[in-house]
């Protein structure tokens, strides 16, 4: 059997700590605890369960904290979990019998992460495989019979353990605190967090937070090294900014660059939403209607799918009510009828393996 170093990083997680501790602590034969700052009874709740509690100076960085708590592990892997994430009995005792049949050459074990509630800042999926369980000192092997080489690549093992994640409120504000942060202190945003970036500002962002951000995707916009992918994230977070500031040149600037080359979901939604804004429902519909059956999303799911579902619903009710001849006007109606039920019946994919 594997042993396992629990390694958090926390601060002000009293309403939730004792709920996660509860259910992971006896899997586990070192619990380690990194507080960030705490200012409520956070370091008081883990010393129930641990006398490994350490303090590290805030930093706004993630990655140097995480590598802090990893360093103070000893035992043959490390499970790193976060406050606001539960094991119910069915995955811990996933969870327990990984732990008694874990092969010695797997170095890491990816987990099932399910958000349960509406708090969801980036997930398109019911479930999405992360990596969660590490394998503290890694060997490097030589492959190949002829010009060997070591092996690089891990060896990861996808798992059926589902976490839980029940967070309480959204963390959105400090995520993008973050963002401007690793812009203003690099000069641009790696490929990962600019994805993730605008990402998040499609699922939670307000008018305030898609203006701090112009001045990023703008740059990515116009910078020549761009390549193809965050090009199209720029252009999904500065046409939705522009449409909802009126400005339609600048709109219809971003928004026609995507279309010429390869249309995705959330710009043929914006283009509906501009549309719909207008009075003009049957061009509304052509757009919304491309977003769900003719494109693809690149950063939110909901772009082809419950979105522009009840957005033609509403359009074609809208032409209900305008329209003088019978006939129409029942088609109309059950034309509405028909993408109310299917937006209100629409559920996240699977998880991202499945798509």
């Amino acid at each position: 059997m594997i042993t396992i170093s629990l390694c958090m990083i926390v601060k002000n997680e009293e309403s939730v700590l004792a709920r996660c501790l509860d259910s992971i602590a006896d899997l586990m034969d070192e619990i380690i605890i990194v507080d960030t700052g705490s200012t409520d009874s956070t370091k008081e709740i883990a010393a129930r369960y641990t006398g490994r509690i350490y303090d590290f100076p805030w930093n706004f960085d993630f990655s140097a904290a995480r590598n802090f708590s990893f360093s103070k592990a000893t035992m043959d892997y490390i499970y790193a979990a976060d406050a606001d994430e539960v094991l119910d009995q069915t995955n811990r005792e996933r969870f327990l019998s990984l732990k008694r049949t874990l092969l010695s050459e797997i170095e890491i074990v990816q987990m099932k992460y399910v958000t349960k509630n509406s708090l969801n800042t980036v997930l398109n999926f019911r479930d999405e495989y992360r990596p969660k369980l590490f394998k503290r000192l890694r060997c490097f092997t030589w492959i190949d019979p002829i010009h060997e080489t070591v092996r690089l690549d891990p060896v990861v093992y996808d798992s059926e353990i589902e976490i839980t994640h029940l967070p309480q409120s959204l963390h959105s504000k400090r995520d993008f605190h973050g963002f401007q942060l690793a812009f203003k202190n690099n000069g641009a945003l790696s490929k990962k967090l600019h994805r993730m970036y605008a990402r998040e500002l499609l699922m939670t962002g307000d008018l305030s937070d898609f203006s701090d951000a112009l001045p990023v995707f703008l740059h990515t916009a116009a910078d020549p090294a761009s390549d193809n992918d965050r090009i199209r994230e720029s252009a999904c977070v500065l046409t939705h900014f522009y449409r909802i500031t009126d400005n339609a040149r600048e709109f219809f600037k971003y928004a026609l660059k995507d279309i010429a080359v390869e249309p995705c979901s959330e710009i043929c939604y914006e283009l509906g939403e501009f549309y719909r804004s207008a009075g003009d429902y049957d061009e509304a519909i052509i757009w919304y209607y491309n977003a769900v059956y003719e494109t693809a999303p690149i950063l939110n799911v909901h772009f082809h799918g419950d979105l522009p579902l009840s957005r033609l619903a509403e359009c074609y009710k809208a032409l209900a009510v305008k329209e003088r001849l019978v006939q129409m006007q029942k088609e109309y109606h059950k034309k509405a009828l028909e993408y109310r039920r299917l937006s209100t019946q629409w559920q996240l994919p699977a998880d991202e393996m499945d798509t």
